[in-house]
């Protein structure tokens, strides 16, 4: 009966995480607060999933397609109350970026590909989540998070220049080179109207941010520049506008499963949906920080992939956490996470009855909602802060930053790199960790004696080893213990301080064996001084105090001391009183 109880526990927390809250929404303070906030994203939401379906290669109004049913559905099945779901703007550059080399030329096919690709994110999300794989994630170390956001923002700007200055060229194989043709086109055929359409827009939104902050600027540039296009004929006068929205609500439908299309978007599905996650989770976390609730991002995994799962079936594109609606919602109110079901009732109510209204958007506006959107995501104080805290982490997030922008549209091979490259620099630094020759220093500690320069014993020598004995290192360590052997011919013990040491593997217990025999053979013996309880019991295991006796395993340095004096004998007692590291000689803590 526990067991089944157990399972029916898990069985609500998983699949039903919606109950933890949905009571709550009977308090009228609490409704209140929540429609408040819903109606406020939405507000936001609404011009702003457009743009970044435009940015995304796609019909704009697929991306209120990707924001009425998936935000709701993360909100129901995540664990975060505030999160807001929806399209963002690195998911919908890395959307296009995929599908471009496949289905740039036919329209159709591109849209049927973004359903695909939006199918297999979530998938992959939802299976991570069931089988608590989110620690995959961890992966994506923080400076090529930064490295590959810098880049992002900077591609996701740029590629807007084009709706900027109403001018188009032809595709090209980088995106350096669409950029430059973009400049030089522009700067001999630009289209005035749309170039002051976006200059209106951007002003607003500039002006309204700094001076009116609790107006919603996003919505009032969009508002005032549709306006004036249907005014003033925008659309006649060459201008480009959103143009007719179908009208209704899409139906629940399959995408259209291609194997040989799949294999090549694989990649790129996996990079999205981690990158999705890393940028909703992250916003999530600093928000349960602040409300103090519980968040679990296993649950969080199984929220955003159902959410992209629903987004394919009825006609969306990946959809992920975003932090600035997410920052709207709880900046309004948000209590619980029915704030995303009335921000997904209002989109849905604009597909039904509001699409008209947009029919005279200028794309220039959309393409300025854009790059307001992203210009805070470029931010180089976070790889300066990288680099001083640790170089080769610094170096990982600049070589990820160009890498991504000298690679583009090809993104998802700047974050490749920049993983292998992560990996390959910790496993660099894991096999060199410090070996510490340590002495006493004046006020009683044992201290490192190169750094300090202390004197050292002649008979006897503390090695501390700082870090995980395995073996990419363990030949290293041994190295070095030999060389401090070599340049001390009358040592006769090697105490190993072994309290940094925090694991080892079969290659570090085999070395150490090994070990023994050589300094056994030299007339040197090896103790061990602070070994941790997992060591002694992988030694226990493995049969290694057959070898070398729990005899000269001590709980601290002093007594691993005292017991190497007085095998030294009486003939070294003037060694004692001389030697810095003498037993009668107190010692206080570690270094």
């Amino acid at each position: 009966m526990k067991g089944l109880r157990r399972f029916s526990s898990e069985f609500r927390r998983r699949f039903t995480p919606f109950l933890a809250w949905i009571g709550e929404i009977k308090n009228p303070t609490t409704l209140r607060a929540d429609i408040v906030a819903g109606v406020t994203v939405a507000l936001v939401l609404i011009p702003q999933s457009m743009a970044y379906a435009q940015l995304a290669g796609l019909p704009p109004y697929y991306g209120l397609y990707a924001s009425f049913i998936p935000g709701i559905v993360a909100a129901l099945f995540g664990s975060s109350r505030q999160l807001a779901t929806g399209p963002v703007a690195v998911v919908s550059l890395m959307t296009a970026a995929a599908l471009e080399p496949l289905a740039s030329a036919n329209p159709e096919l591109f849209i049927s590909y973004a359903l695909l690709l939006a199918m297999m994110v979530g998938v992959f999300q939802m299976s991570l989540g069931l089988l608590r794989l989110g620690i995959l994630v961890d992966f994506l170390s923080h400076p090529v998070v930064i490295g590959f956001t810098n880049a992002a923002a900077i591609i996701i700007g740029t590629s807007q220049l084009g709706k900027l200055f109403g001018v188009d060229v032809s595709k090209t194989d980088h995106h350096y080179e669409k950029i430059w043709q973009i400049l030089v086109e522009a700067s001999q055929h630009s289209h005035i109207p749309t170039v002051a359409m976006a200059v209106l827009a951007l002003g607003i939104m500039i002006v309204l941010r700094k001076y009116a902050p609790r107006l919603p600027a996003v919505l009032t540039a969009v508002a005032v520049t549709t306006f004036i296009s249907w005014a003033f004929k925008f659309e006649q006068a060459g201008g480009a506008v959103v143009g007719a929205i179908p009208q209704g609500i899409p139906l629940p439908k399959l995408p259209d499963f291609n194997v040989s299309v799949m294999l090549k978007m694989s990649g790129v599905a996996v990079a999205i949906s981690l990158i999705g996650f890393m940028e909703a989770i992250s916003i999530a976390k600093a928000m349960a920080a602040q409300t103090r609730q519980r968040l679990d991002p296993n649950q969080e995994l199984v929220g955003q992939g159902l959410a992209n799962i629903t987004s394919s079936l009825f006609q969306g594109y990946a959809v992920s956490g975003s932090f600035s609606r997410s920052a709207v919602n709880i900046s309004a109110g948000a209590v619980t996470g029915f704030s995303s079901v009335i921000t997904g009732a209002v989109v849905g109510i604009t597909l039904l009855a509001l699409t008209p209204l947009l029919y005279h958007l200028p794309q220039a506006a959309l393409a300025a909602v854009i790059i307001m959107a992203v210009v805070n995501l470029v931010k180089i104080e976070p790889i300066k802060h990288a680099w001083k805290v640790q170089v080769h982490d610094g170096v990982v997030a600049i070589i990820t930053f160009v890498l991504t922008l000298v690679l583009a549209p090809h993104l998802e091979w700047g974050i490749i790199v920049g993983v292998v490259l992560s990996l390959g620099l910790y496993i660099f630094r894991t096999m060199r960790p410090r070996v510490v020759v340590l002495s006493r220093h004046k006020d009683g500690t044992l201290r490192d004696a190169h750094i300090m320069i202390l004197p050292t014993c002649s008979n006897i020598s503390v090695l501390r080893f700082d870090g995980e004995l395995f073996f990419a290192n363990t030949g290293y360590f041994e190295n070095k213990v030999l060389e401090r052997v070599a340049s001390k011919p009358e040592l006769k013990f090697v105490i190993l301080d072994a309290e940094s040491i925090n694991g080892i593997d079969a290659t570090g217990e085999e070395m150490l064996r090994q070990l023994v025999h050589r300094l056994d053979s030299a007339g040197v013996q090896l103790i061990f001084a602070r070994a941790k309880r997992q060591i002694m019991d992988a030694f226990e295991d493995a049969g290694f105090f057959r070898l070398v006796s729990k005899d000269y395993f001590f709980r601290t340095r002093t007594r691993a001391l005292q017991y190497a004096w007085e095998q030294l004998g009486d003939e070294h007692v003037h060694d004692v009183k001389e030697c810095p590291l003498g037993f009668d000689k107190p010692l206080e803590s570690k270094v």
